[in-house]
């Protein structure tokens, strides 16, 4: 990672989750510095006593073949809480999303949404889904929360939020292949200019493979077993 110092905030979700995109595995972590992204992460929620890297309760060729409904996925409508008091720049809901996951389908939507991709577009929604912007109230960073649940953002621009408070759920809108959290911080509100800023988190707990560990002001690396310290 970036030599610059990782901003502290609190994790975002609850429960256990892994990381399928991290900046402890490679910056930029999504392989653009576009929007922000630099040091961005991908939170999914798997089922760790399966075999493979399972994300849903059906089978792989129900995925590839008709899709798996979203309410099979097991990170779908978890909570997503604030990870600092702060005070909501952005927000937008509204955005439908698709109502199974498919294998297929689900990568050609990102792939022609990257295709036609326009950094100075008005509406980034195609891309984001339903979104929140949430600035720190001590340091002027912004979050960045991505691809929320149609119809489950709890906060509009000019909100108040505490820390840990629930301001949306996990979705499958905008560019998504699966329902996850796609979080990022920003040194400004606006993903056409802003710049991505290193993060890590102040309290979690990481799975060895026989325990789990708690871990302060850390990075997640790729796939690993985490899961909230509360």
């Amino acid at each position: 990672m970036d030599d610059q110092p990782a901003t502290v905030v609190a994790f975002p979700l609850r429960g256990e989750w892994t990381a399928v995109n991290t900046p402890a595995e490679r910056v930029p972590s999504h392989g653009t510095d576009q929007l922000g992204q630099r040091f961005a992460f991908d939170f999914l929620r798997i089922d760790w006593a399966s075999e493979g890297f399972r994300f849903h309760a059906q089978s792989t060729l129900r995925y590839a073949v008709v899709g798996v409904p979203l309410d099979a996925c097991f990170g779908w409508a978890a909570s997503i809480h604030a990870p600092f008091e702060g005070v909501v720049t952005a927000s937008s809901d509204g955005w439908p999303e698709r109502s199974r996951v498919h294998m297929l389908r689900d990568l050609a939507v990102v792939l022609r949404n990257a295709s036609r991709f326009d950094p100075n577009a008005a509406d980034l929604r195609p891309l984001l889904g339903n979104y929140l912007i949430l600035r720190d109230a001590a340091s002027n960073v912004h979050a960045l929360i991505a691809h929320a649940r149609c119809g489950s953002v709890r906060a509009v621009a000019g909100d108040r939020v505490t820390r840990g408070q629930h301001v949306a759920d996990v979705g499958h809108s905008g560019n998504s292949t699966a329902p996850h959290l796609h979080f990022q911080l920003m040194d400004g509100p606006d993903l056409r200019t802003a710049q991505g800023l290193p993060c890590a988190f102040a309290e979690y707990d990481v799975h060895d493979g026989n325990a789990w560990q708690r871990v302060n002001d850390q990075v997640p690396g790729k796939r690993q077993r985490l899961r909230f310290a509360g």
